[in-house]
């Protein structure tokens, strides 16, 4: 039975509903709906002009109708008078088709179709800023090996404890906090789920960090390299699949490699067959490539891949199997948008199983130290325009996430590229105004 959001106002004393949606950029957008009013919207949709957010739309389109889905509602363990709810985008009774929730919902679907309950976990990392978002919040944050710094995540207690007592009221069931590899950085981890509950999760987690942290006089972000020096941020994503009950793992086979089944070797295919032109939706920002293609950092490694390989339990690779029935994926950062990130790990792996993709030879070196002797391994992009051109070079891969979506990102993703290449930079100023 579908929840009736004016009901669920009532019982919760909720005042305002944040009828909310991601557009292509991963960013959030809402409006504050009176509890009064929530009915009419829960049936009809929330109004929004789409061209004022990160949407190929103009002007001239209709209005665009966020319709909330019940299913998703939170009420918002800091100010319980307001409920954020995601929504699926509609224009002209017809789901708008570049609609990230969109294209996550239909791919779920087809991998359900075929038997498959996708089940994922992220890990989100993001590191306290000052207000102005220069500079780390903690001045005694220097360690030069950080992670899981006990004074330091102690110092930052009262921010990481109230945003983890807020997931356990929420029942996401968080297992562990910790203080990251970059100083200033944090890692906050709660348990597996169905790819679009993980996404809202996802969605919903970024809101509250970045709220939690400002009631603090912090600045909270989940840019993949906001510090020069230092480990950027990513978003390891933990995939399994399930049988259409969502009871039985069907990646588990202790008889296999890892314990990884034949279903699961060929999802892992598609993952490693489609990964160059994966980067354009898990790396999706100029600064992702600064992560990816980072030098030696402060700590000693950047914890993030550069090079299409797996392996097992070994973290210097894109892929990582830890252990039987799931594996790691290590290549998305904090700027992923929360719902192209799993709809495109869906619609890799679907390809991947469809034509029985092999991924490849498994390597079990430290590929920070010997990387350089696999020569036969793919690079993955060195910015983002290589990889917008990877995407647009795999149709396969285009029109598993649609057409329609395809091309409103590209086209937004190489508009933000131009504008990028088109800035003049202190850079520029610095080393070349004398020659």
């Amino acid at each position: 039975m579908t929840l009736d959001l004016a009901t669920f106002a009532k019982e919760k004393g909720v005042k305002y509903f944040m009828v909310s949606y991601t557009d292509l950029f991963g960013a959030q957008r809402a409006k504050l709906v009176p509890a009064q009013a929530i009915a009419d919207m829960q049936e009809d949709g929330a109004g929004f002009a789409g061209f004022a957010s990160w949407l190929d739309m103009t002007p001239a389109h209709a209005d665009m109708l966020a319709v909330p889905d019940p299913s998703s509602v939170i009420q918002l363990p800091w100010k319980p008078e307001v409920a954020w709810v995601a929504s699926n985008l509609v224009m002209e009774d017809e789901l708008v088709d570049q609609g990230p929730r969109n294209v996550l919902n239909r791919l779920i679907g087809e991998a359900e179709a075929q038997g498959m309950h996708v089940k994922t976990g992220v890990e989100a990392e993001f590191f306290l800023l000052t207000p102005e978002g220069t500079e780390i919040s903690d001045p005694y944050d220097t360690a030069e090996k950080p992670c899981y710094d006990q004074q330091a995540v102690m110092r930052r207690y009262d921010v990481i404890a109230e945003i983890c007592d807020y997931m356990l009221e929420l029942g996401w069931g968080p297992y562990q906090n910790d203080h990251e590899d970059a100083n200033g950085q944090f890692e906050m981890n709660w348990e597996f789920d169905d790819a679009l509950r993980t996404a809202d999760k996802h969605s919903f987690f970024k809101f509250m960090v970045k709220s939690v942290a400002e009631k603090h006089g912090y600045r909270a972000t989940f840019m993949p390299k906001p510090i020069a020096g230092l480990t950027g941020n990513g978003c390891h994503v933990h995939i399994s699949v399930w049988d259409k009950d969502g009871k039985t793992n069907v990646f588990a086979d202790k008889d296999m490699e890892l314990g990884l089944s034949a279903r699961g070797r060929t999802f892992l295919g598609g993952i490693m067959k489609h990964a160059s032109a994966l980067a354009a939706i898990t790396n999706p920002t100029v600064n992702s490539y600064k992560r990816i293609n980072a030098p030696r950092t402060m700590s000693g490694a950047t914890w993030a891949p550069n090079t299409v390989t797996w392996t097992g339990n070994n973290r210097t690779h894109m892929v990582r199997v830890p252990g039987p029935g799931r594996f790691e994926l290590r290549l998305p950062d904090g700027a992923a948008n929360p719902y192209l990130l799993q709809s495109i790990i869906i619609a890799a792996g679907l390809s991947g199983v469809k034509t029985q993709a092999d991924p490849g030879k498994r390597h079990d070196i430290d590929m920070y130290a010997e990387g350089h002797t696999i020569t036969d391994a793919p690079r993955l992009p060195l910015n983002l325009l290589d990889a917008l051109r990877q995407y647009e070079a795999d149709p396969e891969l285009m029109s598993a996430m649609g057409e329609g979506f395809s091309r409103a990102y590209l086209k937004l993703k190489h508009q933000e590229w131009n504008a990028f290449t088109s800035h003049f930079s202190q850079w520029e100023r610095e080393n070349t105004l004398d020659i």
